[in-house]
């Protein structure tokens, strides 16, 4: 009886000396043994994500300024990263994407808690789409604050767990180092993607305004007071406590999945035995680590005519003969093997459905999701892999050395594209009932264009027809949303590119419908001195969504827009508007080279271009 007492006593001191151990490191209190609070320190968080920022060779900031995340600003500024802010958190995180697609690097941007990050969920939800490594901090309540009413105050991480590869919310200010190099890596990893912290505000200002924001001002009397009093001054320490000790802010290796050695040789004698084979060339392509000038030279070697979608359009420059831009459809039904490189089996292949079942199919993505995305269904890969298609492509051009592709398949691709493009080159000659063809303005930019152009693609009708008529000039200079087709990325995307290429001319192809979007970062582009060039086709109308729903429904209803004089507008934020119209048909190319010579002086511009209807764009979908 003696004994079965004496266990339950050793039992429960052993339980209750667990219960203090445990309570004790939930409080801080055993880190605190060790590591102190420097409570006389002038330093804030907002430094550490500096230096963290500019170890991993952040040159850029994007934002739109809010007092959660001052420090954070004003700490990059100080140690060299250019802070650019934006009109709109979206612009802030598109502007981000553009960086990251450029530079091989992350994206970063910075917006204040509550409204400034809902603002930036459908930027975010893109970038998770077209797989760009970005990392968004946001601010965030002080960390008792939360979940009490606090301004701005919601659940932000339940907003991003489902868009962010990685999401965090630091709790003591020692952790934003380790927080920050382990959230990059991630981004940058496996699939890119973007990633979220968030910094309640106490962990971002020094301890004495800390302290005299959030410290016990008059504690209530009695043993309750001095338990909560005891609380909140522990609360406080153990937020600082080892915050300024010295850490590692290098960079951490990242993760890229690469092909076996048996998965490339199957693809080399798949290829070698091929009579017509095509390369679906998507955004993947164009990741870190491999150079996309090394890619295109590996494109060259091989021979084998090339489809190029997203980011990879330009990788083979303007005319190259292996560059098949029409007939993709007669090309896939004909082919005797597609490399899907990086590219998808999604609506924009019919999911799957236009691959030749009789061709072998090899699938390369970093994804495995979407390396058999609809293989299910409407398509089977002869060889899958979860890998780099950059590095594939390397491989493959190494294994292949000597090879080269019939010259009678891409001739005949070559000379389809000829054809077609010639009946595209008639209709830009057509005359539309009123203002000009579409298609006249949009060859006609592409002839003027310099050769260090970036093309950046913000809209529906308008851009759907560019994507058919203009050439990027080289690897890296074409910038569209992606498969989330998204509008209003124009002006994020093209303050990125700018600053990136900062040499580059920028263009950003918008319709009329898309520009409402980001028209107002003509601002930005004025204070940010980083002009370029808009434009805009305007036919006052959602043209794509009016093509369908007028002949189907029977009712043009919220589709038409009014012929605003947008031209106006980027006057009055200090760019240069130009209206143009079928009476300045004749004077189009001098109107086009006036606006560069504008963008070069370093004012944004904006060609304002009355646009007709055409039926180029019949049957493309809207849904």
């Amino acid at each position: 009886m003696e004994s079965n007492i004496g266990t339950v006593l050793w039992c429960s001191a052993g339980i209750a000396v667990g219960g203090l151990v445990f309570a004790a490191y939930k409080l801080g209190l055993l880190y605190q043994l060790f590591h102190k609070a420097e409570t006389k320190s002038p330093r804030h968080g907002g430094e550490s994500v500096a230096e963290v920022l500019r170890a991993h060779g952040v040159k850029y900031v994007f934002t739109l300024v809010g007092g959660h995340i001052s420090p954070i600003l004003v700490a990059c500024e100080k140690l060299g990263i250019r802070i650019v802010d934006t009109r709109h958190e979206a612009t802030a995180v598109f502007a981000a994407d553009a960086v990251a697609r450029l530079s091989g690097t992350v994206g970063v941007a910075a917006v204040t808690a509550g409204p400034g990050l809902t603002n930036t969920v459908t930027a975010v939800k893109n970038a998770q789409m077209a797989e760009s490594p970005l990392l968004l901090m946001g601010g965030a309540a002080g960390t008792l604050l939360q979940g009490r009413g606090a301004l701005q105050d919601i659940d932000q991480m339940s907003l991003f767990k489902p868009l962010c590869k990685f999401c965090a919310s630091i709790r003591h200010v020692r952790e934003i180092v380790p927080t920050i190099r382990k959230a990059i890596a991630i981004a940058q990893s496996g699939t890119p993607g973007p990633v979220f912290i968030e910094f309640p505000i106490d962990t971002l200002y020094p301890f004495h305004l800390v302290s005299k924001e959030f410290g016990v001002k008059n504690p209530p009397k009695g043993l309750m007071g001095k338990i909560v009093t005891w609380y909140l001054n522990n609360h406080l320490l153990n937020l600082f406590a080892g915050a300024w000790e010295k850490r590692d802010v290098s960079p951490l290796p990242v993760d890229i999945p690469q092909a076996t050695d048996d998965q490339v040789q199957k693809c080399i004698e798949l290829v070698s035995r091929a009579k017509k084979p095509v390369i679906l060339l998507g955004s993947q392509a164009t990741l870190p680590p491999t150079p996309a000038d090394d890619i295109r030279k590996a494109l060259e070697d091989l021979g084998i005519p090339c489809f190029l979608g997203g980011m990879s359009r330009g990788m083979l420059g303007r005319d190259s003969p292996i560059h098949i831009r029409q007939n993709r459809r007669d090309a896939l039904k004909d082919a005797d093997l597609v490399l899907l490189a990086g590219t998808v089996c999604d609506f924009r292949l019919s999911y799957g459905r236009v691959l030749n079942r009789r061709s072998k199919i090899i699938a390369v993505n970093r994804d495995k999701l979407q390396l058999l995305k609809n293989s299910d269904m409407f398509w089977k890969p002869t060889v899958a892999i979860q890998g780099d298609a950059g590095s594939l492509l390397m491989k493959l051009a190494k294994g292949l050395k000597g090879y080269r592709c019939p010259e009678e398949w891409p001739q005949s691709l070559k000379a389809g594209d000829v054809t077609k493009e010639d009946k595209n080159r008639a209709k830009a000659d057509e005359k539309t009932d009123r203002h000009l063809n579409p298609l006249k303005v949009l060859h006609c930019v592409d002839e003027l264009m310099s050769e260090d152009s970036i093309i950046v693609a913000d809209g529906g009708d308008f851009v759907g027809s560019a994507a058919y008529i203009m050439r990027p000039r080289g690897p890296m200079r074409w910038l569209d949303p992606g498969a989330f087709g998204t509008l209003g990325v124009g002006g994020g995307f093209a303050l990125g590119a700018k600053l990136c290429r900062p040499e580059s001319e920028v263009w950003i192809v918008y319709g009329d419908g898309s520009l409402g979007y980001s028209v107002a970062e003509f601002d930005t582009f004025t204070r940010h001195k980083t002009p370029v060039l808009a434009l805009v086709g305007n036919d006052a109308c959602w043209s794509q969504i009016a093509r369908e729903q007028v002949p189907i429904l029977g009712s043009n209803v919220a589709c038409g827009l009014a012929f605003t004089d947008y031209h106006t507008v980027a006057d009055g934020y200090g760019g240069k508007g130009y209206l143009v119209g079928r009476e300045d048909e004749d004077r189009l190319s001098d109107i086009i080279r006036q606006a560069q010579r504008e963008t070069r002086e370093g004012r944004a511009t904006l060609l304002n271009v009355l646009i007709g209807k055409t039926d180029f764009r019949e049957g493309s979908i809207s849904v």
